[in-house]
């Protein structure tokens, strides 16, 4: 009887491949010949990066499919009403849905090219979202009211030395909040950054311009910011392990550079726009309103917060750090979360887990289109030297998650130290010029949105961030 033909094995290895070719573009394509579906996947994630681009149009146009339908009821003499048409071109308009949505497409190409037993096994064994669900559980503590309240109590510190003005509290959060990332993680330290961004500078309403540059720099000083220590940032755990970087190494060869990025991209910008920053400090906030957990019944006047409510929420969240690579630990421990804060319902407001549900379904769909990418991204490192794969890694983060970028590169053999320094430099670089650069980035949109209009345009999105972009890239080669 003739052996059972074992199953093919999904997605193909990268040690299966043959010896890289003379040129890139003949490893690419006996890699294409080899493994055809290749192809597929990387047309299909392309088209979801298409998406992402388009989304805040399809937005757009869903207000206006509603507005239409709205305005053929009254004619009828019939109340308005949600249109299916609008509802669902809502849902294909939001950022974070795109990448989930185009998972959908790759598991029906699987399955038809494959079989279904293939396609499961890929997304339930294969992709490893650990990730996704810590993000999801990190965003979600960092934004209660106690954490945002310690936070923004030892900001104003800092803040207090330039008279508390708008000014002040940009620079602050800019500067401080992202070197918080080495120490809460960088989706902890975007968390609260926006948040205090929002509540100290977006509502001040400063001009689009400002709004995007403000973006687009917390962008990247988040994405760099969390360098100063070996366990904070996504892209930094991937290579830690393998190539023995501890917490004095990456101070000594990231730690001054970061700072010294932060602060110069800072300081470029404030002197750009130093003029609307005065402008801005006659400007009163908006009041914040604050809604109890319990709802609108709830009394709308919120305790003040007690020291040990406040210190067991930083416990919480530092199980959750100190257990991110172990979901049953993290979800477990947020769950009793959840019971503490009904306990403690006086002195917490509204804990709203639709933003940060939605961004882990976003980072969920890109760990399932980027573990499919690796058959090129791979080969393309390892075919530069220093500099080039320096902007090399800046420019392929914009199109993928730095931290996949970073964890191909583990992969390619005998990188020398230099090389390793410079894809992982690049990485954290290039992780503020699109939302699916850094994983901490769909928690600022997110929560940072409705001082867009709903939806952060991705090429406003890429001109805020290109500057100091510019400026750390700089800094990381030529210091």
């Amino acid at each position: 009887m003739a052996p059972a033909q074992l199953p093919p094995v999904f997605p193909t290895p990268l040690a299966d491949y043959p010896a890289p070719a003379a040129s890139l573009f003949d490893t690419l394509s006996a890699r294409l010949d080899q493994a055809p579906f290749n192809g597929v996947a990387t047309l299909i994630f392309a088209l979801a990066i298409l998406h992402t681009f388009g989304a805040a149009r399809i937005a757009r146009w869903s207000h206006q499919v509603q507005h239409h339908h709205d305005e053929r009821r009254r004619s009828r003499g019939l109340a308005p009403e949600p249109s299916v048409v609008a509802e669902l071109l809502h849902f294909f308009g939001e950022v974070e849905a795109v990448f989930g949505l185009w998972a959908v497409v790759l598991l029906v190409a699987i399955t038809g090219v494959y079989d279904w037993e293939t396609a499961k096994g890929y997304f339930s064994h294969t992709v490893n979202f650990t990730e996704p669900l810590f993000v999801v559980v990190i965003m979600a503590l960092a934004a209660t009211r106690p954490i945002v309240a310690l936070a923004e109590s030892m900001l104003r510190v800092f803040a207090n030395f330039g008279g508390g003005s708008p000014a002040a509290w940009w620079a602050t959060i800019l500067t401080v909040g992202p070197l918080l990332g080495s120490l809460i993680t960088e989706p902890a330290a975007m968390t609260i950054c926006a948040l205090l961004l929002g509540r100290q500078f977006y509502d001040l309403e400063p001009s689009a311009r400002l709004k995007y540059a403000t973006l687009g720099l917390l962008f990247v000083n988040v994405s760099v910011g969390g360098t100063l220590t070996h366990f904070a940032a996504p892209p930094v755990l991937m290579v830690a392990r393998p190539w023995g970087w501890d917490a004095a190494f990456m101070l000594t060869h990231f730690g001054w550079r970061t700072v010294l990025s932060i602060v110069v991209s800072n300081a470029v910008y404030f002197a750009v726009f130093r003029r609307e920053f005065a402008l801005l400090a006659g400007r009163g906030p908006r009041p914040d309103v604050e809604v109890p957990e319990g709802g609108a019944r709830a009394s709308q006047v919120l305790m003040p917060t007690p020291w040990w409510v406040t210190l067991a929420h930083v416990l919480f969240m530092a199980w959750t750090v100190f257990n991110s690579h172990y979901p049953a630990l993290f979800i477990g421990g947020f769950l009793f979360f959840l019971g503490f804060a009904k306990a403690t319902q006086p002195y917490q407001s509204a804990i709203d887990l639709k933003p940060p549900l939605l961004v882990g379904f976003f980072l969920g769909g890109l760990v399932i289109h980027g573990g499919l990418q690796g058959w090129w991204i791979a080969p393309a490192l390892a075919s530069l030297s220093e500099v080039p794969l320096f902007f090399g890694a800046v420019v392929l983060t914009a199109f993928n998650d730095n931290a996949l970028i970073t964890y191909l590169a583990t992969l390619v053999p005998n990188l020398s130290d230099a090389l390793k320094y410079a894809v992982v430099a690049g990485a954290v670089t290039g992780g503020g010029l699109t939302v699916i650069a850094n994983a901490p980035n769909p928690a600022g949109q997110a929560l940072l949105a409705r001082f867009f209009g709903g939806s952060v345009l991705p090429l406003g999105l890429f001109a805020g961030a290109l500057v100091p972009t510019i400026i750390t890239s700089v800094i990381f080669v030529l210091l």
